[in-house]
């Protein structure tokens, strides 16, 4: 089951100046100006790396990602250059903000799960009262968090953000903008395949003083779907959605009680539970992109991917 799956690279590639090993992603940074993003079969919840790798689900995520990068490119351009294999994205290496563009259109998830406590303010915004889970905010709200490089991405205010230096206020301000538009074009590309993009998170850096999207977006680890059929039914029933994200794994790991907390202890994955997890992956991508999933050739994977790589360097 495993050799189908991703969970390692040690690639040493032409002109390489450094590597860096992410939740999910290996990045390989060229000439100190190409990153080389591999997308692995690793998956993460509660900011903690599962033992099992996921077949096809870095396949899945790389292709959403770049399905999107190209659909929003005139928003505002992007890290992307190429995709010379299926798990792989070469792009351009952009000094990263220290923090990530967190924008909602419904009070779902940790939002949810703070509101119920009686909290009623994320990230500086008020949230009225007697709202409902999954119920749509008037408009959609930002609420941006820190860029951990170790452990958990914290909640942090517009005001915060600007007072502290982690971003100027002109280039908060542009930021913002972005995040609506991408977020609103993220809206329409779902609506057409009969999803509700739910929330979703945006990544931004600076390369010779311009604004890039970097990273993955509106892939199933970075957002939230739900499915629109059904959708309002649910709501007024007090039913819980139909939903395409990982949430669902998530979810199987609090019912048994794992949170990432100290002193939880790691279910067991079942090969059938880790095949499941990776038909649900193929299914988001299916429905997200409209398309049916072709598999790669596994048989080989570090090589062929290796390979891929080195040409694509090879005619930067």
């Amino acid at each position: 089951m495993n050799s189908k799956s991703l969970t390692k690279t040690d690639f040493n590639l032409p002109r390489q100046t450094a590597k860096y090993i992410g939740k999910v992603r290996d990045v390989y940074t060229i000439e100190n100006d190409i990153l080389v993003m591999v997308v692995s079969d690793r998956i993460s919840a509660f900011d903690v790396v599962l033992p099992v790798g996921i077949p096809y689900k870095g396949q899945v995520l790389n292709q959403i990602a770049a399905y999107h990068l190209d659909k929003t490119a005139d928003i505002v351009q992007n890290w992307k250059i190429s995709t010379p294999d299926p798990m792989v994205t070469i792009g351009h290496k952009c000094e990263p903000f220290k923090v990530e563009m967190v924008i909602r259109g419904y009070l779902t998830g940790s939002a949810w799960r703070a509101y119920k406590k009686g909290e009623r303010t994320l990230c500086g915004i008020t949230l009225p009262e007697g709202m409902r889970e999954n119920e749509k905010f008037s408009q959609p709200i930002i609420t941006p968090t820190t860029k951990a490089d170790e452990g958990h991405d914290e909640n942090i205010s517009k005001e915060e953000i600007i007072a502290s230096g982690l971003v100027s206020a002109g280039d908060y301000q542009r930021l913002e903008e972005i995040t609506y538009a991408l977020f609103q074009r993220g809206t329409e590309l779902a609506a057409e395949k009969g999803l509700i993009l739910v929330d979703t998170k945006y990544e931004f850096g600076k390369k010779d003083g311009e604004i890039y999207l970097i990273d993955e977006i509106h892939t199933p680890d970075s957002s939230r779907y739900f499915y629109s059929e059904g959708y309002e039914e649910r709501f007024q029933n007090g039913e819980p959605q139909r939903q395409l994200s990982k949430e669902f794994v998530r979810q199987w790991l609090i019912d048994h009680n794992f949170q990432g907390r100290d002193g939880d202890v790691m279910p067991e994955f079942t090969d059938e539970y880790v095949e499941s997890i990776s038909e649900r992956y193929i299914e988001l991508y299916e429905n997200i992109i409209g398309e049916k999933f072709v598999k790669g050739d596994t048989s080989k994977l570090s090589e062929r991917i290796e390979g891929a790589i080195c040409k694509a360097i090879d005619s930067l």
